[in-house]
């Protein structure tokens, strides 16, 4: 198949080509037509899973097809993923589970699968991969992809190649995905979201005039708290960032100024990046009611350590910082971190470090007493590999530890996560953990 240099149409149902903007194939008459006049050119793509678990969860189970699904935890938890019949109805992803089912009374609630949901993931990403080395998952849902130069390889431009593989998902895995194909990652991923679900966005020279009126919250590290710094700073809309001066906007807003400028005249100079570590590994929990004894909070505490530890060790890295999290019964988050003097796998180190900041926090006293919790989290970041890690005056702890729980992890692998359970594990399910229990 030849490439199209002059490509500005392509057909998404029999992946025709054309040179002219037409309303339908004129091949197969479809109207599913997608024109732009730098089609042969831009070479840079953002694939989004819609509504991705929800999605594997209706595929498994036909008779939820055509009824809202959610998929997350209890009562006390929060939205994972809502089906796009249940975002009809305002839900949305980390929702509390509450307020989603008094918008969606009717919704099905689905406990996560995360084991089924990476089997998914693996597949789609090893279909990526069949199309260009340059491959850079985000998360189990969603991937950059740099096709420049894989014309003659897969026989025809990114566009349609593209188009093909989102085909081709649909087929092999009976999930869709939404396609957005640009000069540069930001803009992909921008235009990704624009025709969900199932869609195929393009954004080329256009792409500053289309951000102008955004709102600054639209450009990537932007959150609600930044978002009211620019707009008290004068900044409310992606153009005035991109009219205004690089050097007041680095005066105003630091370092990161110059790059909000970028981003706000379509400008992003990041590469696809297959080798891209993993920034963080972290675990929580909602309680289905609020806590407020150090002992309960540390219960929940130890078995969370010991998944976000498994998965450090199941990725070959160590964590030189700890990070807990908590949220108050009134939705007031709060986060703590240290550095450790040397990296960390092990529930064990991760633990004792872990309650230290939960203590401290947990017996604050407010007006009528201690807090209640709602939530609490414990992640690992600033990832080495784990060979890499240096040695310290805690390296003894940290070996002797990694040995008892490698160990469990060789059991637990050959005969299933529940047939061996640590003791402290074992206490808390029988009712018996005490505080300073961390073995």
């Amino acid at each position: 198949m030849a490439v199209a240099v002059g490509l500005t149409t392509l057909c998404r149902d029999c992946f025709w080509t054309g040179e002219a903007k037409v309303a339908r194939c004129l091949a197969c008459a479809s109207p599913r037509i997608l024109s732009h006049p730098e089609l042969a050119r831009l070479t840079i793509a953002h694939i989004d899973c819609d509504a991705f678990y929800a999605s594997v969860e209706k595929r498994d189970r036909p008779e939820l097809r055509d009824i809202p699904v959610i998929v997350g935890g209890g009562v006390r938890g929060v939205v994972t993923t809502a089906c796009y019949i249940a975002r009809t109805f305002g839900v949305r992803s980390a929702m509390p589970m509450f307020k989603a089912l008094k918008a969606c009374p009717q919704a099905v609630v689905v406990k996560p699968d995360f084991s089924k949901y990476r089997h998914e993931s693996r597949r789609i990403i090893a279909m990526f991969r069949d199309l260009t080395p340059l491959v850079q998952p985000l998360s189990l849902d969603e991937a950059w992809l740099d096709l420049g130069g894989t014309e003659r390889l897969n026989g025809g431009a990114p566009a349609e190649i593209l188009a093909r593989v989102q085909t081709r998902i649909e087929v092999e895995t009976g999930l869709t995905v939404s396609v957005g194909l640009a000069a540069n990652k930001f803009l992909a991923k921008i235009a990704s979201d624009l025709d969900k679900p199932k869609g195929f966005s393009v954004l080329g020279a256009e792409a500053a005039t289309f951000l102008a009126n955004k709102p600054v919250g639209i450009l990537p590290g932007v959150g609600p708290a930044a978002v009211q710094a620019l707009e008290k700073a004068g900044y409310v809309t992606v153009g005035d960032l991109a009219r205004a001066d690089p050097t007041t906007l680095q005066a105003r807003l630091g370092n990161g100024g110059p790059r909000l400028h970028h981003l706000a005249n379509g400008r992003d100079v990041r590469e696809v990046d297959p080798d891209q570590e993993r920034k963080s590994i972290s675990a929580e929990t909602t309680f289905n009611t609020d806590l407020v004894a150090i002992g309960d909070l540390e219960d929940e505490l130890w078995p969370l350590c010991e998944k976000a530890a498994g998965r450090s060790r199941q990725a070959g890295v160590a964590g030189r910082v700890v990070t807990l999290k908590l949220r108050s019964a009134d939705f007031r988050n709060i986060t703590r971190r240290r550095t450790l003097d040397a990296p960390c796998q092990t529930a064990r180190v991760l633990f004792n470090v872990a309650r230290e900041m939960l203590v401290r926090e947990a017996t604050k006293r407010e007006a009528g007493g201690r807090a209640a919790w709602r939530l609490i989290g414990v992640g690992l970041s600033d990832l080495v590999e784990a060979q890499d890690a240096p040695s310290s005056l805690f390296a003894d702890d940290e070996t002797h530890a990694r040995k008892a729980e490698v160990a469990l992890d060789a059991l637990r692998s050959r005969f299933g996560s529940e047939a061996v359970v640590s003791g402290r594990a074992f206490r808390t399910k029988q009712g018996l953990a005490k505080d300073g229990d961390v073995s």
